[in-house]
């Protein structure tokens, strides 16, 4: 039977998308499956489903934050105290760079997540969406040369026609926000699932074996 394979959508703006990405990476359930991870543009997404900024959202904003560490503490995720400032920030540029080291070095494109992603969201590096800012950051990865060279792509037509392509792909998925999730099993069958808390839901979909787990995964039950 073929292996199941996970699709995750990202922006570097998200905390529960950083979460996401960090738990299935680092988890040893998640080593039983396929994974893709997709750059978008999450402030794209938000507009075509006319979608509110939840800081916006009287209540939800608090709501927001606390979530934010109860999670990253259950998981054992790095998170900074405070959210960095300002926020959000613009990821344009960031997350058009992104799809173009997916593009000619796709090999590096979890450890630049990986890098960016720990800057922004566990060390409150800001503002990460400007090229003076995440360029140093992305060179600890793929040395200054390249990283020079995948900023400049970044903000030609190719990477920014695959920014558009992955993020309105992501809403044809039935994504409204970040980190969306579709879960494929060994037989094929597809389903998406939207938000960190649902990752229980996403490893049974997935059919994986989740063991102990952890005090996160048992908190979600």
């Amino acid at each position: 039977m073929p292996r199941p394979k996970l699709t995750l959508y990202l922006d570097i703006v998200s905390p529960f998308a950083y979460m996401a990405f960090h738990v299935t990476q680092n988890s040893p359930i998640f080593k039983q499956c396929d994974i893709t991870y997709i750059p978008i543009f999450l402030g794209g997404l938000m507009k075509t489903c006319n979608n509110r900024p939840p800081i916006e959202i009287k209540n939800k904003d608090k709501w927001i934050e606390t979530e934010r560490h109860r999670w990253s503490t259950r998981f054992n995720i790095p998170m900074a105290p405070k959210t960095p400032s300002p926020f959000p920030q613009p990821t344009l540029a960031c997350q058009r760079t992104l799809c173009a080291i997916a593009i000619s070095h796709p090999a590096k494109l979890i450890p630049s997540f990986t890098a960016l992603y720990t800057a922004f969201w566990a060390e409150n590096t800001s503002p990460i969406g400007k090229p003076e800012v995440f360029q140093p950051l992305l060179a600890k990865v793929l040395g200054e040369e390249v990283a020079a060279e995948m900023v400049k792509k970044g903000g030609e037509a190719e990477a920014k026609g695959l920014l558009s392509k992955n993020t309105e792909d992501a809403f044809q998925a039935g994504a409204f926000g970040l980190p969306y999730f579709v879960a494929e099993d060994g037989e094929g069958r597809k389903e998406g699932f939207w938000g960190f808390d649902h990752l229980a839901a996403v490893i049974e979909a997935l059919g994986l074996e989740r063991g102990e787990g952890g005090v996160g995964f048992r908190a979600m039950l």
